[in-house]
């Protein structure tokens, strides 16, 4: 008897890592949409089959060359995108704190930078909201930051 096939529509699920090392987060720039060109943590979809933990393990090395271990649920959200009325995608985002095992940041995959930014330089990247709230979730409240921060 074979396995049933992944639905034809619905959802995607993906994970996102928070990596806290020596005081500095691991973000990755996105090379590709959604949100190309910001500044976010690391993480992807969830392949057919895939236990939640190997995959955020496995996006974050992709990405980033940094070896993790998923510990905890930090956070879990949709994210929806609309254009012109219809469903451009529409992820269901579970993302993790992860315990930094060992590595270097260098940006790999669809990632076009990597890099482990310390907590108070946060405002110097163009990091998206929801990606500072999941951030503050593990680390706690998050200075303020510029209303603007620049493109990096």
């Amino acid at each position: 008897m074979s396995s049933p096939a992944p639905a034809a529509r619905g959802p995607a699920v993906g994970v996102g890592a928070v990596v806290v090392h020596e005081g500095r987060v691991l973000l990755i720039r996105r090379g590709k949409r959604p949100l190309e060109g910001r500044w976010v943590i690391p993480g992807g979809t969830v392949e057919w089959g895939e236990a939640l933990e190997a995959a955020v393990a496995r996006e974050v090395l992709e990405e980033t060359s940094v070896v993790v271990e998923a510990r905890e649920v930090v956070a879990v959200f949709d994210r929806i995108e609309r254009d012109a009325g219809s469903v451009d995608y529409h992820y269901v985002i579970i993302d993790y704190r992860c315990e930094y095992v060992r590595g270097t940041p260098v940006a790999g995959s669809d990632a076009a930078g990597a890099a482990f930014v310390a907590l108070d330089e946060l405002d110097r990247y163009d990091v998206p909201p929801k990606a500072l709230e999941v951030i503050a979730k593990v680390v706690g409240p998050l200075s303020p930051l510029r209303r603007d921060p620049p493109r990096r």
